[in-house]
């Protein structure tokens, strides 16, 4: 099983709907819980704070007026609704041999929506890039994925993308409290980016930040003089490798960390997606973190 989640080998499968299938057995051999469990709440009442609570839950005002911590407690709902949001801009189309960023994003909402659609729930999409914006609303059954998994197939990546009109729209379109997720190399516009996941969450909406990095970017793994394009502005640089190597690595860690300090702050969950790691193995981890299972 390990050998048919390798990302190249998954990734190279015509049929997204076989990808998703094939990721989600591997999650399913992990005997977990539903992997959407507790994200479906409503508000249900209030009672103190004891030690160990999930901080997150913490009712700020209410400390305000008495005083005192109280958590807020939920009770889960049916019939959650999802809305997958892709970046199809031009550097998600990076590396241009092998799984590319896109590619391995699509890879993973696949399966995410073949998870929600067989638990009974509802799903969307919303995509933009230079191709413009491909939108579905969320919904469930068979015939809705089917539709979904053929939208996600032919993304290609192109131009430029809007993250806060795009981020926006999500949240806007989905008509009562649901999941955003997010998934992104988030180059773009970082803090208006940011702002537009903060107000999705301000709303009531779940807010994940799926953070796509390639292990090309990460580590920068190339000898020698080596001519970099950027796909969005088409500009060229050369530079030598091993010269900036350590440098670029730094300001990369620098990056992502970033990403991942201000979504803790903000509460949002931030996941680190790189295109390297077997899907399943990913999701996995996720998923058994927001279960208590292994530390965050």
């Amino acid at each position: 099983m390990s050998s048919a989640l390798d990302p190249a080998v998954v990734a190279a499968v015509g049929d997204l709907e076989l990808a998703a299938r094939l990721i989600v057995e591997g999650l399913r051999a992990g005997e977990h819980r539903s992997p959407f469990h507790g994200f479906s709440h409503e508000f249900s009442q209030y009672r103190a704070y004891r030690p160990g609570d999930d901080l997150k839950y913490l009712d700020w005002k209410m400390l305000g007026r008495t005083d005192r911590l109280y958590t807020r407690q939920f009770r889960e709902t049916t019939n959650m609704s999802v809305t997958l949001v892709i970046d199809a801009s031009a550097s998600m189309g990076f590396p241009v041999t092998g799984v590319s960023k896109l590619r391995y994003a699509a890879v993973v909402a696949s399966a995410i929506a073949y998870l929600v659609v067989t638990a009974g729930d509802a799903v969307g999409l919303l995509s933009s890039g230079g191709a413009g914006l491909a939108y579905l609303p969320a919904r469930g059954g068979r015939l809705h994925l089917g539709a979904l998994l053929q939208r996600l197939s032919h993304l290609e990546a192109a131009g430029r993308w809007e993250p806060p009109k795009v981020i926006g729209l999500a949240a806007e379109r989905l008509r009562r409290r649901g999941l955003v997720l997010v998934l992104s190399d988030f180059y773009d516009d970082e803090d208006a980016t940011f702002v537009a996941l903060k107000r999705a969450a301000a709303v009531g909406h779940e807010v994940v930040i799926l953070h796509v990095v390639s292990r090309e970017e990460r580590d920068l793994p190339y000898d020698g003089a080596v001519a970099f394009d950027d796909l969005e502005t088409g500009e060229r640089r050369l530079v030598d490798a091993a010269t900036v190597r350590d440098d670029y690595r730094a300001r990369m860690a620098a990056f992502c960390d970033g990403w991942r300090d201000r979504a803790r702050r903000a509460g949002l969950d931030y996941v680190p997606l790189g295109t390297d790691v077997p899907p399943a193995r990913a999701l996995r981890h996720y998923l058994l973190r927001r279960q208590g299972a292994v530390p965050a």
